[in-house]
Formats: C-alpha cells, sequence, structure tokens
C-alpha cells in the first residue's frame, strides 16, 4: 500500500549518460550562499533556493536540471492544501488515464534530516518509498503547499510523527516484528480503527524505552505553521532540501486544478524546464 508520497523506486536506465557511477559527489556544504534553480511550468515559474545543509540533496537536484531530467515531465500527483508532485521520468510520454509515481533513476539519495527546516508552505521535499532509512527518490520530489494550524492541530501532528517515529524505532528489534507485522496487515486490510489501535500501542511501548527520543515541534517552527501554513506531520520523515522564494502564488495555482480519482490533473501539467541560475544570497 502506498503511503502519502511513497513510490516503488525501479532501477532502470534513464538517459544514455545515467549510471550508478555518475551519482554527483556534494559539494562543500559551508558556501556562504545557496544555489538556485528556476522551474518553468505551464502555470508560471518559481524561483526555488536549495539549502546547504542537505548537500546530496541539492547536488543532485542541480546536476538532473543541467541534464535535462525534469523537463516535459508532469506534476502527476497533486492534492490541494497538502502538496504538488513530479519528477516521475516516465510522465514524459504519459497518455491519458496512464498511472505514474513508480518511475525514478536507479538510485537513492541518503535521508539528511535537520530539525530546522521544515515542511513550511513552499518547501521543496524529496518523495521516498518505505525503505527502513528512509532514503530518497532520486527523482521525485514535491512542493508543499499545507494549510494553516492551530495548537490543537499541532499537537495532533505532533502524535503522528511521534507514532511513525516510534514504529521506525522498533523496526531493527525482532522483538516487535510480530505488532509491526499486525500493523502493516491493519494496512493491507484499510481497518483504519485496528490501525489506530496498534498504532497507539507502538507509541506507547517506545515511550516506556530508555533511548526512545520524542519530537516535539519547536515553537518558532509553530509560529510559522500558525501563519502561513505547511504539512508539520511530515518532518523528520521526508528530507527538506529547498524552498521557493519566488512564485508563491504559481504553486497555489498547481494545486487548484482538477483532479482525477489518483490525484492526477485532468489536464497535463508540465513541468517545461529546471535550469540551475547563479547564486543569489546567504
Amino acid at each position: 500500500m502506498k503511503s502519502f508520497l511513497k513510490v516503488p523506486l525501479l532501477v532502470f536506465l534513464y538517459l544514455s549518460f545515467w549510471s550508478c557511477n555518475t551519482r554527483p559527489k556534494p559539494s562543500n556544504s559551508n558556501e556562504e550562499q545557496r544555489r538556485t534553480i528556476e522551474m518553468l511550468t505551464d502555470y508560471g515559474n518559481m524561483t526555488i533556493e536549495l539549502y546547504n545543509e542537505t548537500p546530496l540533496h541539492r547536488d543532485n537536484f542541480m546536476n538532473l536540471a543541467n541534464n535535462g531530467a525534469f523537463d516535459s515531465l508532469l506534476f502527476h500527483r497533486v492534492i490541494k492544501d497538502f502538496m504538488i508532485q513530479g519528477g516521475d521520468p516516465d510522465s514524459k510520454k504519459a497518455q491519458p488515464g496512464d498511472t505514474l509515481g513508480e518511475g525514478d533513476a536507479p538510485y537513492v539519495i541518503a535521508a539528511e534530516f535537520n530539525q530546522n527546516l521544515f515542511h513550511k508552505k513552499g518547501v521543496l521535499a524529496a518523495a521516498r518509498d518505505n525503505n527502513p532509512s528512509k532514503s530518497s527518490s532520486a527523482m521525485q520530489f514535491y512542493i508543499a503547499q499545507g494549510k494553516i494550524y492551530n495548537d490543537s492541530l499541532l499537537n495532533k501532528s505532533q502524535e503522528r510523527t511521534n507514532k511513525w517515529m516510534a514504529q521506525d524505532y522498533f523496526k531493527n528489534d525482532p522483538n516487535k516484528k510480530p505488532i509491526l507485522d499486525a500493523l502493516e496487515k491493519a494496512i493491507d486490510d484499510k481497518n483504519r480503527e485496528r490501525y489506530t489501535m496498534i498504532s497507539d500501542s507502538i507509541l506507547k511501548l517506545a515511550r516506556s524505552e530508555e533511548n526512545f527520543e520524542e519530537y516535539n515541534i519547536p515553537e518558532a517552527q509553530r509560529k510559522v505553521y500558525k501563519s502561513i501554513g505547511g504539512i508539520p506531520h511530515l518532518d523528520q520523515n521526508y528530507t527538506v532540501f529547498g524552498e521557493v522564494i519566488k512564485g508563491i502564488e504559481v504553486l497555489d495555482s498547481i494545486a487548484n486544478v482538477k483532479t482525477d480519482s489518483l490525484d492526477r490533473p485532468t489536464r497535463d501539467l508540465r513541468i517545461l524546464k529546471v535550469k540551475v541560475i547563479e547564486k543569489t544570497r546567504k
């Protein structure tokens, strides 16, 4: 079963120049200025700064952009008040009705979590499947739209994040495998009530462990979620590696398009080009 942003990573040869041996090496992550890309779409352009704190994702994205890997791909998954997702190479020549979301490059990017980088509206983040290390898709990305939260909703999001962290905490403990298997079965059976009961139990067990560290949304980030909005329950689960600094209205326009039952826009919405531009600011 697919989670919100989960995409199976299929190994295939994408473009004649691409192979596992051409993975980009991260440059100096202590550069003073952020690298900037421009994403040209059918609905206008977005200027996006890439974070130096996530050098693997930054350099990979620039390398793909410089080689035209994103050009003419679709935003294949759009959910209003949540996010817009693109980067599936299979979408370039997709026909109406084709199911998208499983295409990728033949490698993954190691997770780069940073508590100062969070899912405020406009951030660029990496999609991934349900791998235990939370490694990112090499190509598929999303831009967060989200919504504005109050403290009550933020507390619920924080609890949701801690449930996921508790599940991850027990994944390497063979003694906890039965309860994790039961959780997976509840997901497969689409039994929300049983899923909730089991995930509550897993969090309670994790809290009794000496080395389990709960996540608390920092106050400064709460203020952002209560003002411009975002997707707080994805924090520390998906790598955030950039943010829109110009053209946020384009994000909103794309998020408002009509979609089908699989969240694919009913009219193709393309990324015309992604290009790396000059360094701009600190």
